[in-house]
């Protein structure tokens, strides 16, 4: 049979739903849809950019601002009239956070981070960053913070120009920058700065009062926070220099080939990709000269050559599905040996880079002993924080401390571990004593299940209590005094205990402040000494910091037997069972004996049974404890240290030493009154 290709016969198919005809995009929306996700620009091939979504409070300010032409939202390329060359502006980065203000916690981490923003080392010449506002050069940041007390809270910035290293000072640029958002915003802006150069990106800390000028909140839209800001600093430092020609880009972008973080060019590829494939057969329209298509070929095969990409065509490479975590993982990591390798170079240590150990904080990880070399902020928020710390086992170790605020100076000998979530047994008891009474809980219930509890012990329970409910919890104060407790109890405690284990992944311990010199001739219990009886998990390096406090234990043993406390026979040494007891005994007669000439008063030792009676006068810390200076006028004695004394310096206070150096203390003259049980 005669084949005629004019002739054909249209067959129909089943009619497709409406709602399925609805979903089809034309081809015109998904070529859109792929060069937004690219990068370009959809307004040259027919889409229109998406209006900004408004957002913040009704009142908020900055709603209305308009920014310049041509270079509005700081990525767009134009042609310049006079080379014929694209050009785009000049970018800058602008981090923003709202901080509240409320609590005394919050009014501690808003001086905290003052203080972390004027630290050391942050200048061009290597000295303590400085405040500046408006019309001075030395903003006062603690009058600052006074003025703003009662904000309900503050907002800051952290402006980042991509060219500030051409800069000297970025002073000028910053006042420019707050002048045109006190224009954007209708309100003159209370703010103070700081100019940090002790990174590879030079950047400017803004911190700015939440209040008008007439005393009011100020709300600032989100649009003019996360657009806003960036566009009307991109404005300015085009300006200055000139908009950015193609060839500085393409330079730049040369730079990233090799990289092993999260660069521009691997997010390119990123919003290219389909299910994971990315193919660069065809550069994209708005790339002139094919150059930027070749710097993403050359990027697609680094990243082949680091096991992050596989080739499945001439010009197409499939991405690995944790492409993207690992190169932000890689770039942090890279940082962070920076960091170290900072940190060991100004505490003049040389320690090999290829013992440089980052932390992980994993449950059941081996405890790190070690002298700490740096304590620093790990964001710029100074929200997180870290340590590096000369381990005893002969490696260098960053650790992670999340929000914590448990002390470790630099210099002091630190044992850390893991913060492992568990149910405490606090918990437990409350739930039995619930369950036992359908859901209720009070210190009268738990003595009748207990009648063998005494009452400091029913109190802690009780503060357990108060605390969880603090936290949010699902945990209920009657007015009688009386708790509601959930039947899932349990559940709720853990999942505290993991929340504070997140803010908190270690714990730390103070071992000792002293240089090992001193610390091996201690009239005093030593960390060095625990060493010595094999009491520690971690043994000493024969390399590093392992190698010193080898030194340091020969030393401290050879003083031991000198002092009579200890007996060496070959390998064998033996060790008197009082020693550390001996050893406290005589620190805390020696620091009696100094305060007793400064305070030109008698000392009194504390014995078991008696009562104590005086005035809180001070905290005196030595190296087996802490302890606080009780004085009546006539004499004085030092007894341990508790935290709730705090509150009680200047005060007076009575209580009964115990047997195992607990004290039940009276506030007040008399006996009666509230009790503290310690």
């Amino acid at each position: 049979m005669a084949h005629d290709d004019d002739q054909f016969e249209l067959k129909l198919g089943r009619m497709r739903s409406s709602k399925a005809r609805s979903s089809t995009r034309s081809l015109q929306s998904q070529i859109i849809a792929r060069v937004g996700r690219a990068g370009g620009d959809v307004r040259r091939v027919g889409g229109k950019a998406a209006p900004a979504k408004p957002s913040g409070r009704f009142n908020a300010r900055g709603r209305g601002a308009r920014l310049a032409s041509g270079f509005s939202d700081s990525s767009g390329w134009s042609v310049d009239p006079i080379s014929r060359q694209r050009v785009r502006a000049r970018r800058v980065m602008v981090k923003a956070r709202v901080v509240k203000l409320t609590g005394a916690k919050a009014a501690g981490g808003a001086a905290a981070h003052l203080r972390y923003l004027q630290r050391d080392g942050v200048t061009r010449e290597g000295e303590q960053g400085r405040f500046y506002s408006t019309f001075s050069d030395e903003a006062d940041g603690k009058a600052f913070l006074e003025r703003g007390a009662g904000d309900r809270h503050q907002f800051r910035f952290i402006v980042s120009p991509e060219d500030g290293a051409a800069f000297d000072k970025l002073r000028p640029f910053t006042r420019e920058l707050m002048a045109r958002m006190e224009q954007d915003l209708g309100t003159t802006l209370d703010w103070v700065a700081v100019d940090h150069f002790d990174t590879g990106h030079p950047h400017t800390h803004v911190l700015v009062r939440g209040a008008t000028e007439d005393g009011k909140t100020l709300n600032i839209a989100g649009n003019y926070i996360g657009h806003g800001i960036r566009g009307r600093a991109s404005e300015i430092m085009t300006r200055w220099t000139g908009p950015q020609s193609e060839l500085e880009v393409r330079d730049q972008l040369s730079r990233e080939l090799n990289a092993e973080r999260l660069t521009k060019l691997d997010r390119d590829l990123l919003g290219r990709a389909e299910d994971g494939l990315v193919d660069l057969r065809q550069p994209a329209g708005w790339d002139g000269d094919g150059s930027y298509q070749q710097l993403l070929v050359g990027r697609a095969r680094q990243l082949e050559r680091m096991g992050l990409a596989e080739r499945e065509g001439r010009l197409s490479w499939r991405l690995a599905p944790d492409f993207e975590t690992t190169l932000r993982d890689l770039g942090r990591r890279g940082d962070i040996i920076r960091t170290m390798h900072r940190a060991l170079t100004e505490a003049k240590l040389d320690r090999r880079p290829e013992l440089y150990a980052i932390d992980p904080g994993e449950a059941g990880a081996a405890p790190i002993v070690g002298r700490v070399v740096h304590r620093g902020a790990a964001d710029d928020y100074h929200d997180r924080r870290f340590l590096i710390v000369d381990g005893l086992d002969g490696r260098t170790h960053y650790v992670e401390l999340g929000s914590s605020n448990q002390p470790a100076p630099v210099g002091n000998v630190v044992r850390i571990e893991t913060a492992r979530p568990e149910v405490r047994s606090a918990d437990r008891a409350v739930d039995e004593v619930a369950r036992a009474n359908r859901g209720r809980y009070s210190a009268d219930l738990h003595h009748r299940h207990d009648p063998s509890a005494s009452d400091e012990f029913v109190q802690a329970h009780v503060r357990r209590l108060e605390a969880l409910r603090h936290a949010g919890r699902n945990v209920e104060r009657r007015e009688d005094g009386r708790w509601t407790v959930p039947t899932n109890y349990l559940d709720e405690a853990l999942e505290h205990e993991r929340n504070a284990a997140r803010a908190a992944p270690v714990r730390i311990q103070l071992l000792a402040s002293q240089p090992l010199e001193q610390e091996a001739i201690a009239q005093a219990p030593s960390w060095l000494d625990r060493q010595l009886r094999g009491e520690d998990e971690v043994e000493a390096a024969k390399h590093g910091y392992g190698a010193d406090v080898r030194r340091g234990l020969a030393r401290r043993l050879q003083w031991l037997v000198e002092q009579g406390f200890a007996e060496q026979q070959g390998d064998q040494v033996q060790f008197r069972g009082d020693m550390d007891q001996r050893l406290r005994q005589r620190e805390l007669r020696a620091a009696a004996a100094q305060l007793s000439s400064e305070l030109k008063l008698d000392f009194v030792e504390p014995i078991a049974g008696e009562r104590i009676s005086g005035t809180v006068r001070r905290r005196v810390n030595l190296s087996s404890g802490s302890f606080a200076v009780v004085e009546n006028g006539r004499e004085f004695s030092l007894v341990p240290w508790r935290p709730v004394l705090e509150r009680q310096l200047g005060r007076e206070v009575s209580g009964i030493m115990r047997d195992k150096g607990s004290i039940s203390w009276t506030i007040g003259r008399g006996r009666e009154g509230p009790e503290i049980g310690m």
